[in-house]
């Protein structure tokens, strides 16, 4: 099975790398396209998969077509391929705001497509995935699917009506993570700490309490409880949070980003 990609940014890596190293498919099985020259020399000795300067040699070749490429560029993309794409191709997009209804119209109606939301997490195979299908999508190409998408990291089914959430929650909010992480380290610079050290351990402290709530299953409102000791210096700073509005202002900006989504 021949599996292709349009678009060898980031997110492709990701997912090529994780692929390889979960034995899903070999490096000749797999070929991929991109803009320019110096990005596919680059993908091509980092993963030793095949690579094309031409959209359509990878789109009429592939048994698998996982589309990477930004949403504003999937238009022209799927125009410039529609005609050469083989029946039968599983078609995986990763492209924000592009439901399933406008992917399969846009393809002619004659697809089984995937959407996929994956967050750059998945470079160092810590990824969060949300998967949705259209109905002509078989039980066993979505367990591939699913496949696939946790070999980076976690993949979980959702409905499309929740995919402009799952963008939100897990897509864009690393960004807003390493806001908090350099918002941490700002404070313990201030505070005496040399940056370099401020920035480990406030990154690990992110990555280990992410890690606990994970493995325990536990509430994240439970495990904040246990770190706040009556008249401890960790509610102390929970006030100062809750008196700035700290709750409010990460649901306002999640909502935003739910809201621009839409937009695309």
């Amino acid at each position: 099975m021949k599996i292709g990609f349009i678009g060898l940014g980031n997110m492709a890596r990701a997912i090529i790398g994780g692929m390889l190293r979960e034995g899903i498919a070999a490096r000749e099985d797999i070929i991929g396209s991109a803009k320019t020259q110096k990005t596919l020399d680059a993908v091509q000795k980092e993963y030793g998969i095949g690579t094309e300067s031409d959209n359509r040699i990878v789109a009429k070749e592939a048994d698998v077509l996982i589309l990477a490429v930004k949403p504003q560029f999937l238009e022209g993309v799927i125009a410039e391929i529609r005609d050469v794409v083989k029946e039968g191709t599983l078609v995986i997009s990763i492209a924000a705001g592009k439901n399933l209804s406008w992917l399969a119209e846009a393809f002619g109606g004659s697809f089984g497509i995937v959407r996929c939301m994956p967050n750059t997490p998945a470079l160092v195979g810590e990824g969060c995935t949300g998967v949705c299908a259209n109905d002509r999508v078989t039980e066993e190409e979505l367990a591939y699917s699913l496949r696939l998408m946790g070999s980076f990291g976690r993949a979980s089914l959702v409905e499309e009506r929740l995919m402009d959430a799952v963008g939100a929650v897990s897509g864009s909010s690393p960004a807003y993570v390493f806001m908090f992480i350099e918002a941490m380290a700002d404070a313990g610079v201030a505070a005496g700490m040399p940056r370099a050290q401020a920035y480990e351990f406030a990154a690990q402290a992110v990555c280990g309490s992410a890690k606990l709530m994970l493995e325990t299953g536990k509430h994240p409102g439970e495990l904040k409880d246990m770190v706040c000791s009556p008249g401890g210096t960790t509610i102390e700073g929970v006030k100062v949070l809750e008196k700035a509005g700290f709750r409010g202002a990460v649901m306002d900006a999640l909502l935003a980003a739910v809201e621009k989504t839409r937009r695309l």
